[in-house]
């Protein structure tokens, strides 16, 4: 494999309910890592706007522009104290909650008669990796019905249609406070823990992504 290999890390805005999201702090902290084994790899970032019409736009363009051959996705649950590795992406979507642009979905379901879209085997070697970490690491097969579940299910089509993308992956975070410590009551899990499980999982997504591109 010829040139650096490329990675894209995504997060997303605040919405509504979630006036500060952490992963918008998390994928400017990861994609500014400077270690050895990332010395042959591209990371870039981008944070998506909590709308149904930015991911139909911006996905495929950034598919188209920078080309990754591995893109890991993190969101924000509300609700939840561990980190979450989502193994699909279910075929709901919610009409009772608008988008940060105040726009409702207009139907129950992504695509009309379609199943659940899994990841792939991956997921669990990326659990894996941040549970060496010491973070509370969980596979999810539940990825609500929001914009977090809305992402996945399309950048799994991206895998799916052979446009170059072997690998995605979407992890959903807790909380956080705005200084990076644990949020009061929800979870222990700092900033720094996300960051370190973070590396952890882009390391092994390097490794895959390399085996990807040699086979």
């Amino acid at each position: 494999m010829s040139g650096k290999l490329r990675i894209l890390v995504t997060g997303f805005g605040p919405f509504p309910g979630a006036p500060f999201n952490p992963t918008m702090p998390l994928v400017k902290r990861l994609t500014g890592l400077r270690r050895p084994a990332f010395d042959n790899v591209a990371l870039t970032s981008h944070i998506f706007d909590v709308t149904y019409a930015a991911i139909d736009r911006e996905l495929p363009e950034l598919i188209a522009r920078h080309r990754p051959q591995a893109l890991l996705m993190f969101g924000l649950a509300r609700r939840s104290a561990h980190l979450r590795i989502e193994s699909r992406a279910r075929n709901a979507v919610t009409t009772r909650f608008p988008d940060a642009g105040r726009q409702h979905a207009r139907q129950g379901s992504i695509e009309s008669g379609a199943d659940a879209k899994v990841f792939g085997p991956h997921s669990e070697k990326l659990r894996r990796a941040a549970l060496a970490t010491g973070i509370d690491a969980r596979t999810s097969r539940d990825a609500g019905s929001y914009l977090c579940n809305y992402l996945s299910w399309h950048a799994i089509e991206v895998v799916n249609g052979n446009n170059g993308l072997p690998l995605a992956q979407f992890v959903h975070v807790p909380p956080l406070a705005r200084d990076g410590t644990a949020a009061s009551g929800k979870s222990s899990i700092t900033l720094e823990a996300l960051v370190d499980a973070g590396e952890a999982m882009l390391l092994e997504l390097v490794k895959l992504a390399r085996q990807a591109a040699r086979a």
